[in-house]
């Protein structure tokens, strides 16, 4: 997973020496349905164009088959919607049902009841918007939205039509550029397309609505590129009317996210201050026009990150914000009085070891949102399964979440081994490939990356050491064997007997990222071993401590990593800065030959782009024809302050053509990091004797689920 990468303008790319990494429905599915059926969605819009001019050929020969990847941290968030009374007892009452992960509400009324939430769901395999009442025993109602799209994020219903920000339409324009958008729609004509309000070529984030429903703001980058910021998102903040969404005006004064609507004449947002401090701004528009009445004023104090601000369509003296503060471990909500300067504590009073996430108020401010985790014994989905189904954007190509990271498939493809969490374990595990046992092989946490010996059933090469350190730590590649026909005999989160026998020398610097040839002879690996990180191939049997061959592949005083074999043998594909090895970012897509001719870069983001690149977590189709990768080529689609910890919350999967580059299509379409795929064909005989896989019901194979994530770890109080 992508915390950062291995510390390689364009240079010459060549064949031979030269002189001279990333963190990353409620019923049973058969996995033989699974793989046949899975959730479709196909993004396409007649304002819609690939990247490359290939979609026609992508049409005509879909990339297939099975992927299985990772997403940092999502598994376990367990996320649902609440509420408590302002100024009464905190009474938190729950408004969704504890069905998979559920955040970002707001409140429906036009009066005052406040029992009506919509709220964003991944119920569905993609993330939808939903609608729910507080006692009502009825599952969610689906709103309007668009079926085919993955990401929806912060509806809002106002007079009957919901806003929301969507990822349906891929820009038209070329890489790098965000593709989330502003919407609406009527509750009443649901199947009605939305109406884009966002111009053709802008990107718009956070819609909030104002009291009459009259008046939209929204966070937005305009019709420029993304520059690669993420932390704080280098927006603006135009308010327009909702019947003329053309005629946009700027309030924030050049950066500012997350609006706010108190009225129909005050706005509020969030930025970083020059101290430093995440802070919650006011703008008041000027009576009879849409038009700042005077420049934004800051309402928060420093001292403290307040951020995600809510304020009460009715108007009032309280807004609500999330708050980090000195000393403190979670992040919480609080009411901040505008007349006395004053913050007063709700969520740390109801409960204090959790995170709370960005809140909303009612109508007249006597009931306040937010979501959280659901706790560990709340009602509802208790278990993060092994495996879960994700939507698909490409017909033909199955997606699958793991809740572990670096998945690779047995040569029978009824088990995948994967690493854990990197910091307390377990290292190595086996997990059948429908989802319904795991096992532990390798309990040590400093265990990452597998490949799965094509020659031998019950043998996984790995790396053990160090993640994310310098090319002379010590980490070697490990050939782990055990028997996997002893696992049945082992309990379900057993420990499996194994053997571990070290590839490489202590003395040869880092080693990591062992991927195997298709025949299991080989291992091509990273290596530091020469004080620069670049690709190595030795025998996978014996390696260099057993007397095994072992030579260097790629030269180059750059960082050559994530090394991958194509299914065919024919290609090594791997990521590289030595098109700029002056910058740690940048990384693109390489090709090589086993012996290293033929080395070559593969131009996603065409020339223009190859700066901008940074593309890691490489891996080939079954068919050795099309390239998947995790990559920053979507932009962002949400202001990454009001998640967890994400370490680049831009890493969404892609494919492409081997041959080109070209055909290119997202398969992800969200918040968060997704990385460590695997792909693979599962032939229907194989898939009718895995057996039965449940998903998201609660009682799918898993590990509890106890809510253990970080808040973002570049959101720091040591200002």
């Amino acid at each position: 997973m992508s915390k950062h990468h291995d510390t390689c303008q364009w240079t010459r790319v060549v064949s031979k020496p030269p002189r001279g990494e990333s963190a990353f429905r409620r019923k049973a599915l058969s996995l033989p349905a699974l793989l046949k059926s899975p959730p479709r969605l196909l993004l396409a819009s007649s304002q819609s164009a690939q990247y490359s001019p290939a979609s026609q050929a992508m049409a005509e020969l879909p990339p297939r088959g099975t992927i299985v990847f990772t997403t940092v941290g999502r598994c376990d968030y367990g996320f649902d919607v609440f509420s408590v009374p302002v100024g009464g007892p905190p009474a938190e009452a729950r408004h969704t049902d504890g069905f998979s992960v559920n955040f970002n509400g707001q409140f429906v009324e036009d009066g005052d009841d406040g029992d009506a939430v919509a709220f964003a769901s991944e119920r569905s395999g993609a993330i939808c918007p939903f609608l729910t009442r507080l006692d009502s025993q009825d599952p969610p109602k689906p709103l309007p939205h668009f079926p085919e799209s993955l990401f929806h994020d912060r509806p809002v219903v106002r007079k009957g039509v919901i806003y929301f920000a969507s990822a349906h339409e891929e820009p038209s324009d070329g890489p790098f550029r965000s593709w989330s958008a502003v919407y609406s729609a009527r509750v009443d004509e649901p199947k009605a397309a939305p109406k884009r309000l966002t111009p053709l070529g802008d990107a718009d984030f956070s819609p909030a609505v104002s009291a009459s429903g009259e008046l939209v703001a929204v966070s937005t980058y305009g019709s420029g590129h993304w520059k690669g910021d993420f932390h704080e998102l280098e927006t603006e903040v135009v308010v327009f009317q909702a019947s003329d969404p053309a005629k946009r005006v700027a309030i924030s004064g050049g950066r500012g996210g997350w609006p706010a609507w108190s009225g129909d004449s005050t706005v509020f947002f969030h930025r970083v201050t020059e101290d430093g401090w995440w802070s919650v701004f006011q703008v008041d528009l000027a009576p009879d026009a849409l038009a700042p009445a005077g420049p934004p004023r800051r309402v928060t104090p420093p001292g403290l990150h307040a951020f995600t601000p809510a304020a009460a369509a009715g108007g009032g003296r309280w807004i609500a914000v999330a708050t980090r503060r000195r000393g403190r471990e979670f992040r919480h909500v609080e009411l901040f009085d505008l007349e006395t300067g004053e913050f007063q504590p709700v969520t740390e009073l109801v409960n204090p070891n959790l995170h709370h996430y960005n809140p909303f108020l009612s109508r007249s401010g006597h009931r306040l949102g937010y979501h959280r985790f659901r706790g560990e014994s709340a009602p509802g989905v208790s278990v993060i399964p092994n495996l879960e189904r994700v939507a698909s954007a490409v017909s033909g190509l199955r997606m699958l979440r793991v809740h572990g990271s670096f998945p690779s498939f047995s040569p029978g493809r009824d088990l995948i081994a994967m690493n854990g969490d990197f910091q307390s374990g377990p290292g190595l595990m086996i997990l059948r490939s429908d989802g319904s046992r795991r096992w532990t092989v390798l309990e040590e946490s400093s265990v990452f990356y597998t490949s799965w010996s094509a020659a031998e059933r019950g043998v996984v090469i790995t790396s053990m050491g160090p993640i994310f350190q310098g090319p002379r730590a010590t980490v070697q590649v490990a050939r782990v064997s055990f028997d996997p026909d002893a696992l049945d005999q082992v309990p379900d989160g057993g420990v499996v007997p194994s053997e571990v026998t070290v590839l490489t020398s202590a003395e040869a610097g880092n080693n990591a990222f062992p991927a195997c040839s298709p025949d299991g002879k080989w291992v091509v690996f990273r290596s530091g071993r020469s004080g620069r990180k670049n690709l190595y191939i030795m025998d996978a049997v014996n390696g260099e401590t057993g007397g095994g061959e072992i030579r260097q592949l790629t030269y180059g005083d750059c960082v050559d990593t994530m090394p991958s074999w194509s299914p065919d043998g024919e290609l090594i594909a791997f990521s590289s800065n030595r098109h700029d090895p002056s910058d740690p970012q940048s990384f693109g897509l390489y090709l090589v030959r086993p012996d290293g001719t033929g080395l070559r870069r593969v131009p996603v983001a065409g020339p223009d782009g190859a700066s901008r690149e940074r593309i890691n977590h490489v891996c080939f189709s079954p068919d050795s024809k099309w390239l998947l990768f995790t990559a920053n080529l979507g932009g962002v689609s949400g202001e990454s302050v009001g998640l967890p910890n994400q370490f680049q919350p831009y890493g969404d999967l892609f494919t492409c053509r081997v041959e080109d580059g070209g055909g290119l299509r997202r398969l992800t379409s969200n918040c968060y990091e997704n990385g460590t795929p695997t792909w693979v064909e599962v032939e229907e005989d194989v898939a009718a004797g895995i057996g039965w896989l449940s998903l998201g019901d609660g009682t799918a194979a898993g590990q509890k689920l106890r809510g253990h994530f970080d808040e973002p770890l570049w959101l720091t109080c040591d200002i």
